[in-house]
């Protein structure tokens, strides 16, 4: 007698990736938001070695920033990290690191969690048709942010890719790393924006301290 063993259900895993140069505190609840109503075993971060999309040349090491996302996540239980694009040469593709991932863990359903920001830039990105076949997206929007200019400004992708991208409303991405390199900078607090062991690693280390940041 043949007996059908059923599939067993895939493990839902987030995926967070950006620069992180500083992570803060709205990185950390956004993502605690995405795994909280899609009830994802955990969310790994993803530090970018060589963000396409970023001009600055003036980015923290990936080492760096690597370190300071492994101490912001530590008191989560449900957080860990990944140095998979720092190992990686050339420049850090999400496709390339959501299709590894996938093939190292075949059990995984993933949800690449990231700001409504880049999700308006999303067909920009690398082969993001085939990106979207490959997982879903969970693009955390402010409060008042208005949903139309997501599907306004992504309507050359197909219906199958629209209903691939859910959307979460989190109020502190006010923060912001941009402005909290502005501020070490010009000598302004930056506490409660960010951990504490995070901002104690950015003075310990002395970063963007200078005029380029």
């Amino acid at each position: 007698m043949n007996i059908r063993l059923e599939q067993p259900e895939k493990k839902r895993i987030g995926l967070m990736g950006g620069t992180f140069d500083p992570v803060h505190y709205g990185h950390l609840v956004a993502a605690e938001e995405a795994r909280y109503q899609f009830a994802m075993e955990k969310v790994i971060f993803i530090p970018a070695s060589k963000p396409p999309h970023k001009s600055r040349n003036d980015i923290s090491t990936p080492e760096q920033r690597l370190e300071m996302t492994k101490i912001a996540v530590s008191s989560n239980p449900y957080f860990t990290t990944s140095d998979i694009e720092i190992k990686r040469a050339g420049l850090s593709y999400t496709i390339d690191t959501v299709q590894a991932m996938k093939q190292a863990n075949p059990d995984w359903e993933i949800y690449f969690i990231t700001g409504a920001d880049a999700i308006l830039d999303i067909l920009t990105w690398k082969n993001v048709e085939g990106l979207l076949e490959e997982c879903f997206f969970v693009a955390a929007t402010r409060p008042g942010f208005k949903l139309e200019s997501v599907e306004c400004k992504l309507g050359r992708l197909s219906k199958e890719a629209l209903a691939r991208i859910k959307t979460i409303e989190v109020p502190s991405l006010a923060i912001s790393s941009t402005n909290i390199r502005q501020r070490v900078r010009e000598g302004r607090p930056i506490k409660y924006l960010l951990p504490d062991e995070v901002e104690k690693f950015i003075y310990q280390n002395n970063l963007y301290l200078s005029a380029s940041w």
